[in-house]
């Protein structure tokens, strides 16, 4: 008989603080729909003990691969044998893979936030102007994204200037920085509105913004999704416009993790979509 100690498979994520992380729950569901035998597991790495950490994954076998989350990403990144071209122009990753002795590494934050508005909000990319509220970390990887699929113009507007700047000369030709002052002017005609900043989280105060200047197809969308309607959100939809929530980037950029440690592709359907839904309103 095989013991299936020896072939289980086996995944985390590593962040620190981690115990409110909810992949624990989506990759879980996942495997008990595939009937995997597999774990995935949530596990408090401080800063001082990354190094360590990745230096015993690539040597003791025990895990595929996993997620990293705040503070490690960039870290991460730096540390794998073979980051991808993504992840090495955001300087972050998120997904970590071993293959062939070697850790391999990619950052799925874009392809989650396109395959979410593709499935909310289709065609949404057919728009030439964007505009990006914030330009912090969680920028990154949507300007990465938003440029990669086409869109001409992206805006970023920052209460400081200069971060948005640092941001364009990363991302090229395509991307300008503005202030937070310029918004309704920057806004003028544009086809998506993303708020990669944290107003609204959790009952943060959030801007009064006039969506009318925009173009009257033009999609809303907000990485946040605790609430799962922002204020933000709540202040488009009133103004009549398309609205996309920021749990469905949660979900699937998810996806293509799952698949290089477990072997299978999963769904973002409803039942996982419901179950987050439900934890969240559990922990009101």
């Amino acid at each position: 008989m095989i013991d299936s100690r020896e072939t289980q498979k086996k995944a985390f994520v590593i962040g620190t603080p981690i115990r409110h992380s909810r992949s624990p729950m989506i990759h879980g569901h996942w495997l008990k729909t595939f009937g995997i035998d597999g774990s995935y597991t949530a596990i408090e790495v401080q800063v001082a003990e990354l190094d360590a950490f990745l230096s015993a994954l690539k040597s003791a076998g025990e895990f595929q691969g996993g997620n990293v989350t705040i503070p490690h990403k960039e870290r991460a990144c730096a540390l794998a044998d073979e980051p991808d071209e993504l992840a090495k122009e955001l300087g972050a990753a998120n997904t970590l893979w071993m293959e062939e002795g070697r850790l391999k590494a990619t950052n799925t934050d874009g392809y989650g936030f396109t395959a979410n508005l593709d499935e909310r909000a289709s065609g949404w990319d057919l728009t030439s102007r964007a505009v990006i509220l914030g330009a912090g970390g969680a920028s990154r990887a949507i300007i990465q994204a938003v440029r990669d699929r086409g869109v001409q113009e992206i805006h970023v507007v920052n209460r400081t200037q200069a971060r948005a700047q640092e941001l364009a000369d990363r991302f090229g030709a395509k991307v300008h920085a503005h202030p937070i002052a310029t918004l309704k002017e920057v806004m003028q005609g544009a086809g998506l509105f993303i708020n990669t900043t944290s107003l609204g989280m959790d009952g943060e105060g959030s801007l009064d913004i006039d969506f009318t200047v925009m173009d009257a197809k033009a999609v809303v969308t907000d990485i946040v999704y605790v609430p799962l309607e922002t204020p933000t959100l709540a202040q488009a939809r009133a103004q009549g416009f398309a609205t996309v929530d920021g749990l469905g980037m949660l979900l699937h950029q998810a996806v293509p993790g799952f698949e290089k440690w477990f072997g299978k592709r999963p769904d973002v359907d409803e039942v996982v979509r419901a179950l987050v839904i439900a934890d969240m309103d559990a922990h009101r």
